[in-house]
């Protein structure tokens, strides 16, 4: 019997397997580089995030936005030339305003919405002055 032709059919067999792991090598070194790749990506974002997270904690926070009356610019102008704090009857003399109570409390709870929204402070009970800004680290 002549086994030739069946050494040579498994010669091509062994060449085109050969050939297959050569291919599918290749393409494992090339995934294997893109996965570095990506994983350095992945290491920079995660870099930059933490550096970006670090740096919006130092920012100082937005100015919250004043409610809409023309009355609270002023308010904000006479705390700002005032070297203290300021009582409801100040500020209403400061806006020009009769020292009237319903005048007076109107400006009362303008103040109180000022202390809600972060922008005064109320030292003691009717003192109202500037909520100092945080230090930048």
């Amino acid at each position: 019997m002549n086994i030739q032709p069946l050494l040579e059919a498994l010669d091509l067999q062994g060449d085109a397997a050969r050939a297959l792991a050569d291919d599918l090598r290749a393409q494992i070194d090339g995934l294997q580089a893109r996965l570095r790749e990506t994983e350095t990506h992945l290491e920079h974002l995660a870099i930059t995030r933490k550096t970006v997270t670090n740096v919006a904690d130092r920012l100082p926070a937005s100015p919250p936005e004043l409610p809409e009356h023309p009355d609270y610019p002023r308010i904000l102008a006479a705390f700002n030339e005032a070297t203290g704090s300021l009582r409801a009857r100040e500020v209403c003399q400061a806006l020009g305003h009769e020292l009237l109570p319903k005048n007076v409390e109107g400006t009362r709870a303008k103040l109180k919405r000022l202390v809600k929204i972060g922008v005064l402070t109320e030292s003691d009970t009717g003192s109202f002055a500037r909520k100092q800004q945080p230090a930048m680290r």
